[in-house]
């Protein structure tokens, strides 16, 4: 993100992202306080929040799903006022999220998303860099690189719903995540995701092990903005999903993503991603011993003995993250 500034120039010279950040219907008032609720009504897992639930000075919403839906955790940015940019206050709240669940063995998979309808996020947040004291520059770009590490290195499944715009250093936050859903919509008043890089926050770097560098290098060359069908074509997002009226189909789809990964053994799920992740960056001889190192982790479990029976059983298994 700290090249964000010269970035831009280039960046309207091809395509004006500033037209598509206010092309994002937002709501004021009342009716924005309604759709924070609706939006809120999704996180809970269908159940309807009280009004005092969504509090819009929260500029980071934690929801710890139950029931059925019991280990997912949902992380919706909320800062309607700013098209959920990057701030020093959000990116602090995300970071103690992050380091919360990095903590939390109950934690099953993680979803980030937005409660703000029409936008993901739009980048870092210039107004508040414009009044920031240069010394005090370095050390937010570095506390949001960090963050966007750490999201990346959680340890469980991390899903990022893309409900609208994801721009800049949102785009790289979701690229952090394992898996992408975005929204899309050929209908006339629906909103539907659109992406852009820009250079900064790991996005050169994240960006070509996403889509390949040759392809990461004319996005980013071009400055291009894609759509979500767009994306999905290029592999920089899993699912591409048709917008429905509320405007939260990317999250939908998220969450029934989710609940497949809920049935799975946790230990194992988390050595196969790190099994994954590491070995990407190595030879193969190196990552098969990666896989090997991670494997010997899960034997010894009771989740791994509990599997066993539960198979000559020919029941569900009932694991515990042991």
């Amino acid at each position: 993100m700290a090249a964000l500034v010269k970035c831009r120039v280039l960046f309207r010279a091809s395509r004006c992202q500033t037209s598509i950040i206010d092309g994002v219907c937002m709501r004021s008032g009342s009716v924005l306080h309604t759709c924070l609720t609706e939006r809120a009504r999704a996180f809970s897992g269908g159940v309807r929040l009280h009004s005092s639930d969504v509090k819009s000075g929260d500029d980071l919403i934690v929801r710890h799903l139950d029931g059925a839906d019991s280990g997912i955790v949902v992380l919706g940015i909320n800062r309607p006022e700013a098209k959920n940019a990057i701030s020093k206050n959000l990116v602090m709240m995300m970071s103690e999220a992050v380091e919360s669940l990095k903590k939390n063995n109950k934690v099953r998979t993680v979803i980030l998303c937005s409660m703000v309808p029409g936008i993901f996020c739009a980048g870092a947040d210039l107004k508040e860099r414009a009044k920031m004291h240069q010394s005090e520059v370095g050390p937010f770009v570095t506390k949001a690189r960090t963050l966007i590490t750490e999201l990346g290195t959680l340890p469980m499944p991390t899903i990022a719903a893309l409900d609208g715009a994801a721009l800049g250093g949102g785009l790289e936050m979701a690229l952090a995540c394992d898996i992408r859903v975005a929204a899309t919509s050929a209908k006339m008043g629906l909103v539907e995701t659109k992406l852009a890089i820009i250079p900064g926050a790991g996005g050169t770097q994240r960006l070509p092990r996403t889509v390949g560098v040759s392809v990461a290098k004319e996005l980013i060359f071009a400055a291009r903005v894609l759509s979500g069908e767009e994306a999905k074509s290029l592999g920089l997002v899993n699912h591409a999903v048709e917008q429905n009226p509320s405007g939260d189909a990317a999250y939908l789809r998220a969450l029934d993503l989710a609940r497949e990964f809920i049935p799975q053994g946790p230990i194992a799920v988390r050595m196969a991603k790190l099994a994954i992740d590491q070995g990407m960056e190595v030879d193969l001889k190196t990552g098969l011993a990666i896989e090997e190192a991670c494997y010997s982790q899960v034997i010894p479990t009771k989740d791994r003995l509990e599997g066993l029976q539960a198979f000559r059983e020919k029941r569900p298994p009932r694991f515990k993250g042991e």
